[in-house]
Order: structure tokens, then sequence, then C-alpha cells
């Protein structure tokens, strides 16, 4: 009798598969820290950079803040998401809780659906981030998607319009104001030069808003 062989499970990059097989795998491969499968693709990034991570933490310390301030809204990051079939993990995400009238919901493991906020850093992964991954938020529902490039420096927010993604301009003091959350500003300027007492004055003059006010008042209820 001839022993069967199994052979290991692994996820590489290009790929083929469907959700179900995806994270079968992924359960096999306890020392795998990032993955994502994206319209039946896998996807495997390269180590996180110095650069990647430093940006990382400062959009993570923003957007905690604001949902600090905003009650119903919780911040993720490097989550993966049950996504159309798919299965993402955005850098950072902002969602508003199913209770306070969000568009997601959690399931055993996995937050299912979208967030209606996803931001990605944009380094190495332009290629996937600016292509099929685009292309799945805007079919999944993520009601604002931004990335943010390192080399060259650059933040495209994009708001969902029916179907399709627009850009977001900032406004005349270069300060990105959000349409789904009221009161979530960003002053571009301050975030490139890492100056982080601007960003947070940005920020907290948003969050005094009538706007933000009116928002929190409508999540509470």
């Amino acid at each position: 009798m001839v022993a069967q062989i199994i052979q290991p499970a692994t996820l590489t990059t290009g790929e083929q598969m469907d959700r179900t097989e995806f994270l079968r795998r992924w359960e096999a491969l306890p020392d795998l820290k990032s993955a994502e499968l994206i319209e039946g693709v896998v996807y495997v990034p390269s180590p996180v950079s110095i650069d990647h991570g430093e940006t990382d933490s400062t959009v993570i310390w923003w957007l905690r803040h604001y949902a600090a301030a905003t009650p119903g809204c919780q911040v993720g990051n490097n989550t993966s998401w049950e996504m159309l079939g798919s299965m993402p993990q955005p850098d950072v995400h902002l969602r508003i809780r199913p209770e306070s009238g969000g568009q997601s919901a959690v399931g055993e493991k996995f937050p299912i659906g979208a967030p209606e906020l996803a931001v990605e850093i944009c380094l190495t992964s332009t290629e996937v981030d600016f292509g099929p991954k685009l292309r799945l938020y805007q079919r999944a529902g993520v009601r604002e998607y931004v990335t943010v490039e390192r080399f060259p420096r650059r933040i495209v927010w994009r708001v969902l319009r029916g179907n399709d993604y627009y850009a977001l301009e900032p406004d005349a003091d270069n300060v990105f104001r959000s349409e789904t959350f009221p009161g979530l500003w960003l002053d571009q300027d301050a975030f490139w030069r890492n100056d982080a007492a601007r960003m947070l004055a940005t920020l907290e003059a948003g969050l005094a808003t009538p706007e933000h006010a009116e928002f929190a008042s409508r999540l509470r209820r």
C-alpha cells in the first residue's frame, strides 16, 4: 500500500479559488498574517515597510479620535471582510455599527458586507488598490475609499455616488471633508508634514460643527 502524501497548504499571489478554499488554507497557515482574496484571485502582500507602518499608524490615530467622539462608529485595521465572495483586508476601516444604522454586520469571526470608509496605504500595492480592489469596493458599496500614496505624495478621496466613485476635492484650505462622516476633516498639508497638533486641531474643528452634532444625535437614536 502506498502512503498518501498530503501537500502542505499554501497561498500564493495569482492563485484562483473561492472564499471557502481561501479560508481553509489560511486556517492551516497560522504564521501567515496577511492575505487577500479579490474577485477570486489571491494576493499575498510584501512585508510591511517602515513608510507603510508609520502612515498606517497616523491614519488609525486620526480615525480613532473621530470614532471616540462619534457614537456608533468603530475603527479597525488589517481586518478581513466577507465581501461579495471576496476577502479583502483593508489597511484601515471606519464603519457605523449595525445597531446605529450601519451597512455592515458581524459574523462569527469576520465583519460581513462593507465598511462605510476604507483606507489603503499604497506603496507596492498600487496595481491591486487601483484595480481589482477599487472595483470590489465600488460594487460592494464602500461609500468612501481613500488611497494614500507616499511616492509621489498624493491622497485620493473617492465618494460613491450611484454606482461610481468620484474624487472628493479638498476645500480652499486644502482640507478634505467627508460626506459620509460629518466632521471627519483631514488637513492634508499637516498630514504630510506629520504635524499631529494641526491635524488634531482641524479634526476638532470638524467635530465642533452643527453637522457633526446632528450626525452624532442621529446615531444615538
